[in-house]
Parts: C-alpha cells; structure tokens; sequence
C-alpha cells in the first residue's frame, strides 16, 4: 500500500533523552531512499501541527551530519499539556483535536510516526485516531517503562550515564568513608535505579515497587561495616516515598515534579551518629544528555526503518516494539490498556540485585 502514501510526518513527544535524532535518521533514510516520499519534521511535538502558525521543517539525508550522533532532539519536544484540554492564556481549556487533523491536512501529511514514551504513546495514539490520522509509534524513555518492549530509546544511554556517575561516586565515598546516596529518574519505576545499581555495584537500592524501612537500610549498613567495609553506595530512584508514604516534590502548579528523595534519606542517616556520615547527589538531567550509546543507536535505527515500513503496509494505532532479540510491533491499544510497567518483584533484576546481597527493600 506504499503507492498510497506520498508525504509523512515526523515528531518527538515527552522528556528528550539520547538516541532520537537516530531515530528521526532512519524514518527519513527509509521513507526517502527506499520509498521516495517526503518527510516533513513537525517541531515541538503535537504544539507543531495543533497550535498556528504551523511550525515544521522538510527533512533530507543531508540534514544529519552531525545531528544523528548527538543526544536530544533536533525537532524539539514537549512533555507537558493535554491536547484534549489545552490551557489557553484566559485560562479556558479548548480540545485541539480538530485544529491538529487540520494542521495534518494542511501540510498534506498521509502519515505520522511519532517517537515518544507510554505518556506520549497513549495520548498521541488517541489524538490521532480521533483526528483520523494514520500514525506508528516509537517507543523512547529513560525510565524504561514503556509495555510490551525489551527495551525503548534513550535507557541504555542513561545506565551507562548513571553506572558512570555511580563509579565516580565511589571514590569520594571511600576516600571520606561515607555513605553516598545517588537519586535517578524513573518516575514511578524503579528500572534505571535497578539496574545502575547492579552495574555500580551498590550495597542498597531503593525503588518505588518495593517497600522499605529505615531498620532495613540501617542493617544492611551495620552487616556491611561489620564485614570490613569503610564506606557505602545506596541508589534510590526519584518516585521513591518517604518512610510516612509521602510523594517529594519539588515545584509548583504545572511545574510539580518529584526531586528531592536522596535528600531526605541524607538526613534521616545522619540522625545516626554511630554510622557513616552520609552525603547525596540528584544525577538530574545529564541524565537525559549526553552521546548515544551504541546499542541506542542500533535499536533506534531499527525502530525506524519498522515503522516506516508498517506505514507502507497500511498499519496504523501500532508501536514499534522489541520483542526476544527481534523487532516487532503491538497494539496501541493494549500498550494504554497496561500503561506504566514497573519492576516485578520477582524479576530476573531484582532476583540479580539480592544475589549480590544488595538490599533491595523488604521483599
């Protein structure tokens, strides 16, 4: 059905991270070289095509030298807004829905993919069928939390970002025989905590799927100092509540987000004076930065080159998945249906993480 399809568009929706740019790359390599449409880059995510004037740009293999090879996105994004109930500035609230099938038709657009998380796949996916546009998505997050997908662009970046952190952090830790507390992103799941944990080799990780206590820290602190060690690594993700089962936040109105975890923790260590002192770093957005690991490249140009061709084949409402070593595709609808996949308790990562007697929580 590729006879159908003559211009397709092309946008990035939800926080950046490394590894788009690939992606954009290889939608554009596949549909031009291969397909000979036109790809348009829609700016700013749903903003670009909903909101006037219309704001894109025409893309061609000569615009990735040296774009591909660097971390954010070269058509920009948004991470927060409904379309469905976008605030104006009186404060009233308007659907976009028929302002975005306008922008899409405007632009003479027969197709969409859009590259975003479980945040963007759900919403997008529902404007678009709405609005009646054709569109595949691609899965993208740092918080590794997308369903039905081994693996979505940007995580791997980020671990090896926040392995690299956590090797660093060590040396100070031992020099000044402290406790170090590093806080990651992740929201509400505990994956990029995890499994930097187990790569950083810390001695306690704590995330939000599994409860834990200050008795619990504090043991595995005492078992360690006991064993001989002079300092101590804990990773604790940003979703993670305190001990009373409070959120923390930072910011205010829309601007509200969770920061602030691995300060409390801090505090709370230091009511104990017989242990380490304890001190603490918020990673923050170097997590999102930096250049593309290899394997995020890879992944992402395979991700491309899929949805480019699932357009040609008349699909739509799917997302790009990887799936036992091979690339495949999934309902939308079932990706809204599971929303946020958080860490099992009995996952092979954490069943990794206690093996090495890390404490992980009270399982």
């Amino acid at each position: 059905m590729s006879e159908e399809i003559k211009r397709i568009g092309i946008f990035t929706s939800g926080g950046d991270c490394a590894g788009l740019n690939a992606v954009i790359k290889a939608v554009v390599y596949r549909a031009v070289l291969h397909y000979g449409w036109e790809v348009y880059g829609i700016l700013d995510g749903t903003e670009g095509l909903a909101l006037r004037p219309l704001r894109w740009r025409k893309l061609g293999i000569q615009d990735f030298t040296p774009f591909a090879r660097l971390g954010g996105t070269m058509l920009g994004t948004i991470n927060k807004g409904n379309p469905f109930a976008w605030k104006m500035p009186d404060g009233s609230e308007v659907d976009l829905t028929d302002s975005f099938r306008e922008g899409v038709k405007e632009l003479g657009l027969d197709a969409l993919v859009i590259v975003g998380g479980d945040g963007s796949m759900r919403i997008c996916g529902s404007l678009c069928k709405k609005a009646g546009v054709r569109m595949v998505g691609i899965p993208k997050t740092i918080d590794k939390d997308t369903p039905l997908t081994e693996h979505s662009v940007g995580f791997s970046t980020a671990l090896d970002i926040c392995t690299e952190a956590l090797d660093t952090l060590q040396t100070t830790a031992a020099s000044h025989h402290r406790v170090m507390i590093m806080e990651v992103m992740g929201r509400d799941a505990g994956h990029l905590a995890l499994m930097s944990a187990i790569a950083g080799g810390a001695d306690i990780c704590i995330i939000p799927e599994i409860p834990y206590t200050m008795e619990g820290i504090l043991k595995k602190i005492r078992e360690r100092k006991n064993m001989g060690a002079d300092h101590i690594l804990i990773v604790v993700a940003e979703g993670v509540k305190t001990i009373e089962g409070e959120a923390v936040l930072s910011g205010k109105g829309d601007n509200v987000r969770y920061g602030g975890i691995a300060h409390y923790l801090s505090e709370k260590l230091n009511e104990y004076p017989d242990k380490f002192s304890s001190r603490y770093t918020v990673l923050g957005y170097v997590q999102r930065g930096g250049i593309p690991s290899s394997w995020d490249r890879i992944a992402a140009t395979a991700f491309g080159i899929h949805a480019v061709d699932m357009l040609a084949q008349g699909e739509t409402q799917r997302m790009v998945a990887w799936q036992q070593g091979k690339v495949t595709d999934v309902s939308l609808e079932d990706v809204a249906k599971i929303g946020t996949q958080k860490v099992e308790k009995n996952s092979i990562m954490v069943q990794t993480a206690t093996g090495m007697d890390m404490y992980v929580g009270e399982l």
